[in-house]
């Protein structure tokens, strides 16, 4: 298992297209992947999960993967998270 936190600075959080390519940047990985946030940890790969968490710019959240590639998939998703994803 391979964790990281992050906080959210793409300008606006994880909504709309910006949820998109990051659950579509998530399923190119084979590990398992959570987004955890305020005692809520939901699958990174789901569209309604990324959507409920509500995450907006300036959130802390954690990247936790396992896998065979789990640390260069908490690490590209991290990368995203830190810059606009479009």
């Amino acid at each position: 298992m391979y964790t990281e936190k992050t906080i959210v600075k793409c300008e606006s959080g994880l909504h709309n297209k910006q949820a998109t390519y990051f659950i579509q940047k998530a399923n190119e990985f084979r590990a398992s992947i959570w987004i955890e946030a305020d005692d809520r940890k939901i699958n990174a790969k789901s569209l309604l999960g990324v959507l409920s968490m509500g995450i907006t710019t300036g959130t802390e959240i954690n990247l936790i993967a396992e896998g065979v590639d789990e640390e260069a998939a908490v690490k590209s998703l991290s990368a995203m998270l830190m810059k606009d994803i479009y």
